[in-house]
């Protein structure tokens, strides 16, 4: 099997505490965390500018990008901020455990911070962990969102899951997953290379953030350097030699690089004696466009996690009539599609904990942005005659049954 050619002693370098096993580990062992190792390593792929991993990438493209930082903090909390809703066939459910359980995940988060850093996980690195943690009674009684650099998949003899690592400074906890309840839930993103892990936007986007990050060093050192392109000071001497003597050398560098460079000098005259002449070397900041530069890296950046560049900023963007369509378009096609396949690993999740068949999802009708547009899904699924009652409830998302409306205490006299 293709498994069999992956248990390889191989130390994966794009997750921490891979370090090489020693000779008394169990070989059992070795060959299952060690596949999930080299599976992971396969799916990074070679480099060519900038390191790939997802400390790196988080480090340089969401810690220290804008535009990176902006998008996924929108998208992020644009999510968490969508209403659930819980349903079964028949009925919603306002009060309900597990409903309980998101609305107060863990002592230390309210449900927004939750959903928020599980969102923000699924983002950065393409994939995002809840630990389960049960009470006495085997009833779920909290849930943690893990960091996602710190996880490692640990495949079975099937090549299937079969457990967890966390690894935090040198330390590993196993987490065995069970086909029932499993401790952990593990929600990724599609990657077309990888068995166990998925992959991130930020992958995608990472030349473009590459070219945003680099024009803003740029700018950073033009302005560090008077604000102008580098040059050359040209000695020509007094009897027409091109020639300078160590010391006049040695000099001349150090009187430029003490009283010409740096933000502090900026604008401040150079005095030339003779037989010196400045000769301008490089382009322009015009010549160089940087600025349509960054913009379209940020477009592309905005492009890659699915934000109309127009809800960040970037000035010129005419795909979009107006900011309302964009705003519409950004929760149509980007956050509704995230929270509902969030919410629905979610509940097959906790549906293996409570053995109850229930659908957690995105209510769309409490929306602002989508108000519009349901408004007019809700007129014309009423105004449709040929449908039942039933199958009008299904079209708008609602149980298909309507909830038996209670009985008044005491029924009817005899």
């Amino acid at each position: 099997m293709v498994f069999d050619l992956l248990r390889r002693k191989t130390p994966d370098p794009r997750k921490p505490g891979s370090n090489t096993p020693g000779p008394n580990t169990p070989d059992l062992e070795q060959k299952a965390s060690q596949t999930a190792r080299v599976v992971s390593w396969h799916g990074a792929g070679r480099i060519a500018w900038s390191p790939r991993d997802t400390v790196s990438l988080t480090r340089s493209g969401y810690a220290g990008n804008p535009v990176t930082h902006r998008v996924i903090r929108l998208i992020a909390e644009a999510a968490a901020a969508v209403p659930l809703v819980l349903q079964d066939s028949r009925q919603r459910y306002d009060t309900h455990p597990w409903m309980t359980l998101l609305g107060r995940p863990n002592p230390a988060q309210t449900q927004a911070e939750m959903l928020e850093t599980l969102y923000g996980h699924l983002l950065l690195s393409g994939n995002a962990y809840i630990e389960m943690v049960a009470a006495e009674d085997d009833t779920p009684a909290e849930l943690h969102v893990l960091r996602s650099d710190r996880m490692n998949v640990v495949p079975g003899p099937d090549g299937w899951p079969a457990g967890f690592d966390y690894v935090v400074g040198g330390r590993k906890h196993r987490f065995t997953t069970d086909p029932v309840k499993s401790p952990v839930c593990h929600i990724k993103n599609f990657h077309p290379q990888d068995d166990h892990y998925g992959l991130s936007s930020l992958q995608s986007a990472a030349m473009a953030i590459d070219v945003h990050n680099a024009a803003s060093r740029w700018s950073k050192a033009l302005l560090d350097n008077a604000a102008r392109p580098s040059g050359a000071l040209v000695w020509t001497g007094s009897d027409g030699q091109g020639q300078m003597s160590e010391d006049q050398f040695r000099l001349l560098s150090e009187e430029i690089q003490t009283n010409f460079q740096g933000a502090n000098n900026a604008g401040r005259p150079m005095v030339l004696e003779g037989g010196l002449d400045w000769k301008p070397m490089g382009f322009s900041p015009s010549d160089m466009e940087f600025q349509k530069t960054k913009d379209t890296a940020a477009r592309e950046i905005a492009l890659a996690f699915g934000v109309p560049p127009m809800l960040i900023g970037i000035p010129g963007d005419a795909t979009y009539a107006n900011y309302q369509e964009a705003h519409r378009a950004f929760y149509r096609l980007t956050v509704l599609p995230l929270v509902a396949k969030v919410t629905a690993a979610l509940g097959d999740w906790l549906a293996g904990w409570t053995g109850e068949v229930l659908t957690l999802k995105p209510d769309p009708d409490q929306l602002p942005a989508l108000a519009a547009e349901r408004e007019a899904q809700w007129r014309r699924v009423v105004s449709a005659d040929f449908l039942t009652a039933a199958e009008k409830r299904q079209l708008l998302g609602l149980p298909a049954e309507a909830p038996a409306a209670p009985q008044a205490e005491g029924g009817q006299d005899d």
